[in-house]
């Protein structure tokens, strides 16, 4: 049986975008994705948290600091034969004024963790979707500014070199999927069955 590890944030985690909790297993998109890949031949593991960042700390969450967690991840679920990698929106919040090109060495940071791991390990590398043109406003998610919304948008083009830099395979979640109008941040029902559809296809190819 193959191992697949989701490491994301709240889009892995499945966060519903009305705020009221989580998507069930098999709403979610790495639940729809061990559907499709089948039970008998796959264990899909499910790693994903809410405000996790590629390598910044939130001062107000502990444990949101991916670099810091993912080498255990890999150690505690190893050998793991493919990770699934999607981070890099909460980065773009105000406070970590990150650019598109340093999300991309925290980035870098953890595939070179992947790699330390298991050099054969299998990496599908996603830049995620986008975050919505109105996300700053009061009523949705002020952590983050106008700015944010370009940089979250750059974000493809730099994770796509660095899949190609890693060997990696690589998707645009943004190309699949998009942000609800409802708090213009989290994917709804249709989105992540979008998304684990293309990763389904990706992983197979």
């Amino acid at each position: 049986m193959k191992s697949i590890l989701c490491f994301g944030d709240s889009n892995t985690y499945g966060l519903k975008p009305d705020g009221s909790g989580r998507f069930e297993k098999t709403e979610r998109w790495p639940g729809i994705l061990s559907e499709l890949l089948g039970h008998q031949n796959y264990e899909v593991i499910e790693e994903g948290l809410v405000g996790r960042t590629t390598v910044f700390e939130d001062s107000t969450r502990l444990g949101r600091n991916g670099s810091k967690l993912l080498p255990v991840l890999l150690e505690s679920h190893g050998p793991v034969d493919t990770v699934v990698l999607m981070l890099g929106t909460n980065d773009c919040k105000t406070v970590y004024n990150a650019s598109a090109t340093l999300i991309g060495r925290g980035t870098e940071i953890l595939l070179k963790q992947i790699r330390a791991n298991n050099p054969d390990a299998e990496i599908l590398l996603l830049s995620p979707i986008y975050l919505g043109e109105q996300v700053w406003k009061e009523q949705y998610d002020p952590e983050f500014n106008e700015r944010s919304i370009v940089t979250s948008k750059e974000l493809k083009a730099v994770f796509r070199r660095l899949a190609e830099e890693f060997d990696c395979k690589f998707l645009a979640a943004s190309d699949v999927a998009e942000p609800s109008e409802t708090d213009q941040e989290h994917m709804d029902l249709r989105g992540h069955k979008l998304l684990a559809g293309a990763i389904y296809e990706k992983l197979i190819a």
